[in-house]
């Protein structure tokens, strides 16, 4: 029997096509890795017709990619030759909900937003948020462990998850759908799976832990002289604000480069080498929003920062994010783009920016180097293009992720690892660590099918 007619006497007809069409749509992520249309792909409407087909796919040793929403930037997502694609797009139902303990078991395709919405209008709050919220789907973000910009309060989706239900190569179900914060029974093994990129197991149900709604949020956007005064305010807003949820720093040359493609008009008459783009979350009332005035007013007053302006409306607040949520735009401007990820502990970064400023200017002047990220938790991100070629692409990898090695830092911070990333890997993994992964995924998938080639050279 064929494989498409194996899979479709597993699942059913309707889960299984080879219509060019939906290969084309399934042929890549987000990243730069080069389109490649599946055979045919997988689309399975319940966690257990996945573990059907693994199960047909391990007997045919069929290899398979498995996607979410497609939103990577590493290329995980994107199909090698010869692979099949099993697409979780339509395991999208939230199964259960407890409104009481503040927890949901939802499926692995249901997309971040959704579950925002939902939760919301029960009085809960689902903290992750990223740019690709609309898109991006819960299973791919517990696979990449997804960060955002929310992570210096709410920590990374780790954080966010209490279970997982995992299905493994061969189609054994790992049922791991723990709702309780605190279950010491053993080895947690759903960890192996949170950031593994699928390369271990496809995560079909997860339960997540919920937050109660703020109220509101109180944002504001600080010019800064130097890297060393945003490093001061954040630590001084830290101690002041314990609603501070976001602290994003972007440095002059992307707040430029994100008015001119966003359109958008500068939020100061003068020009700053650094801005801070600031929110809080907690309570509407008049209390949050003056503690936010008043700490940002000492700061003024004390010369750590130049100038600030506080949202006094939701729309004034939008417009003040509008910059640092241009990210989609400025990549989409400068492609072929090597974009980067990357975490510099915090009493490097300042050096490490300066270094990375000074080295791509003086190799490559005709490309533009923008500077962003997520202060709080180290996570710095470096958008550098056009490039004309693949080598001068692969040539300024080499020297940021070298850079980021020198520091003490790590080559991906939230964005994985996939394909574009994976010759670079040991530069920041020992070869200790990279042989326990090799082995790790030889004793989970033996047959080396599932989102084989990924992360580990």
């Amino acid at each position: 029997m064929s494989l498409p007619d194996a899979l479709a006497n597993a699942l059913g007809a309707d889960r299984v096509s080879t219509d060019p069409a939906v290969a084309d749509a399934h042929a890549a992520d987000w990243s730069d890795a080069p389109r490649c249309a599946p055979p045919l792909v997988i689309l399975p409407r319940t966690p257990e017709e996945v573990v059907r087909a693994l199960a047909v796919l391990t007997q045919y040793r069929q290899p398979v990619v498995v996607q979410g929403g497609l939103t990577g930037l590493a290329g995980a997502a994107t199909p090698q030759a010869g692979e099949v694609a099993l697409s979780l797009a339509r395991l999208n139902a939230l199964e259960a909900f407890d409104t009481i303990g503040g927890t949901v078991t939802v499926q692995a395709g249901m997309l971040l937003e959704q579950l925002q919405t939902h939760v919301e209008a029960e009085g809960w709050f689902f903290p992750l948020d990223l740019g690709a919220r609309g898109s991006c789907q819960l299973g791919g973000n517990a696979a990449t462990n997804a960060g955002g910009n929310r992570v210096v309060r709410f920590g990374t989706m780790r954080e966010r998850i209490l279970g997982l239900e995992v299905a493994l190569p061969d189609g054994t179900v790992l049922p791991m759908l723990n709702r309780v914060t605190k279950n010491t029974t053993g080895i947690d093994l759903k960890q192996l799976f949170i950031g593994s990129e699928g390369l271990l197991g496809v995560i079909t149900r997860l339960v997540l832990k919920l937050e109660p709604k703020p109220a509101a949020a109180q944002t504001a956007l600080c010019a800064l002289g130097s890297f060393d005064a945003a490093a001061r305010l954040l630590k001084t807003l830290r101690m002041r604000l314990p609603g501070l949820s976001s602290f994003e720093l972007m440095w002059d040359d992307f707040m430029l480069a994100a008015c001119d493609v966003a359109r958008l008009k500068p939020a100061f008459s003068t020009r700053y080498p650094v801005y801070a783009l600031v929110e809080t979350l907690g309570e509407a009332n008049d209390d949050a929003q003056r503690a936010l005035e008043e700490a940002l007013g000492d700061a003024l007053e004390a010369g750590t920062i130049d100038d600030v302006i506080v949202a006094q409306s939701l729309e004034q607040a939008k417009q003040l994010w509008a910059a640092r949520e241009s990210v989609g735009e400025l990549l989409a401007a400068t492609r072929p783009h090597a974009a980067f990820d990357v975490g510099v502990p915090m009493e490097e970064m300042e050096r490490c920016v300066a270094t990375l400023r000074a080295r791509l200017e003086e190799k490559f002047a005709q490309q533009k180097h923008l500077f962003f990220g997520h202060l709080g938790d180290g996570n710095l991100h470096v958008l550098s293009g056009p490039y004309a070629d693949e080598a001068a692409l692969l040539d300024v990898e080499a020297l940021v992720y070298e850079t980021v090695r020198d520091a003490g830092g790590c080559i991906s911070a939230e964005h994985g690892i996939g394909v574009v990333k994976r010759a670079f890997l040991g530069l920041t993994r020992s070869d200790a660590e990279l042989d326990l992964m090799r082995k790790l995924k030889t004793a989970i998938d033996p047959s080396n099918i599932l989102n084989s080639g990924r992360v580990v050279p």
